[in-house]
């Protein structure tokens, strides 16, 4: 991976660029390798570490390195990996906590079901980039642990109080509720089944997929309140992605052809008065995976539609912790003061997806969904 190798620049669409600057340069990886949720701008200061977040930027930075051939993108994956191997990893309980390092606040000291699948996605994603067993065998860990930890009454809690892992009570969001999102998380034992052919992932994988097909039609709008509602959109995004790994199944195919638009229309609606940029990029990526995958006809219109959108989250700022980052959304109009991680890697992998579909050289597969 030396410079010789890397993509002529001049090649390289604008926004890749700016948003692998801004992941080397802005200081959301803070120097122990793990990554900040946010940046806050009104605040001018990084949320704490999120072993979650780190794990997305991983599988970010490996698929932008695969855009620009930049190994400084690969030596930043590498510190986020060993920040959570080495750092952040409980080796009593197999899992990881919610953020770093602990505080004497319990609310603080959690772990989410939903984070430990995140997090040994973007290892396997490392795994297959460098060839390192290391990163491979801290996703199998990690999966055998998710499956051990939070199984509870036929359901995956959501939140587990640490250090003794008792499941906290459900509550009014999506976030500390079961529900399909979990199916994103559980795409980790898919993954370790095909990496390892071991049947026990394959099983976690088959229940989690039928828990979530049956919470399908429950989860949306699953508010009254019309602003939340686009909250929950990215959550159910997240099982659109999931589904795309089985698409060739006659069921999975009609719950993405009717969820994408169902999805879109309220999107769509909500949008003049709140948006998320990850909406707009999760609705995107599955539309044009699960089109060139052969399961869902791509609606032209609306795609070009949240491409256009997609850019309009991308700051251009002469502040390093800004510049080529997006925004987590807009609210009447106005950008909110989050430059945001998963946003940004969402984002640009929307916006490369499309570049690549206009281009007639598509070539994602649902594993490269970061």
């Amino acid at each position: 991976m030396s410079s010789a190798t890397q993509t002529p620049i001049a090649s390289i669409p604008a926004f890749l660029q700016r948003a692998g600057k801004w992941y080397l340069l802005s200081g959301i990886q803070e120097l122990s390798g793990g990554v900040a949720r946010y940046y806050r701008i009104d605040l001018a200061r990084n949320n704490r570490l999120s072993t979650e977040i780190t794990g997305y930027t991983i599988s970010a930075l490996c698929q932008l390195h695969r855009a620009t051939n930049d190994p400084a993108l690969v030596t930043a994956a590498q510190r986020a990996a060993r920040f959570l191997v080495s750092d952040a990893w409980d080796p009593t309980n197999s899992i990881f906590p919610f953020e770093w390092p602990p505080t004497a606040d319990p609310s603080e000291n959690r772990a989410f079901f939903f984070d430990s699948g995140i997090i040994a996605r973007g290892l396997l994603t490392l795994h297959r980039l460098t060839g390192d067993a290391a990163y491979r065998d801290a996703a199998i860990a990690c999966g055998k642990g998710m499956a051990a930890a939070f199984e509870r009454n036929q359901a995956y809690a959501p939140i587990l109080q640490l250090p003794n892992l008792d499941a906290l009570p459900p509550g009014n969001t999506w976030s500390n509720n079961p529900g399909c999102y979990q199916l994103k998380s559980a795409l980790a034992w898919h993954e370790l089944a095909l990496e390892t052919n071991d049947p026990v992932f394959r099983t976690h994988w088959e229940t989690a997929l039928q828990r979530a097909v049956d919470n399908d039609t429950a989860f949306l709008p699953g508010t009254p309140e019309r602003l939340r509602i686009m909250d929950r959109l990215h959550a159910y995004s997240y099982y659109l992605e999931a589904l795309l790994s089985v698409a060739d199944r006659p069921i999975c195919r009609q719950a993405l052809t009717t969820g994408i638009e169902r999805a879109a229309d309220y999107l769509h609606n909500i949008a003049p008065d709140f948006a998320r940029s990850d909406v707009y990029a999760q609705i995107l990526r599955v539309r044009l995976l699960a089109h060139h995958q052969g399961a869902v006809t791509l609606n032209e219109t609306r795609a070009q539609i949240e491409a256009d959108a997609i850019p309009t989250f991308q700051y251009e700022s002469q502040d390093p912790h800004l510049h080529g980052g997006f925004s987590f959304g807009r609210r009447d109009g106005q950008l909110m003061p989050f430059a945001n991680p998963v946003s940004t890697a969402f984002c640009a992998q929307a916006l490369d997806m499309w570049h690549h579909h206009l281009n007639g050289n598509f070539h994602f597969t649902w594993k490269d969904l970061i």
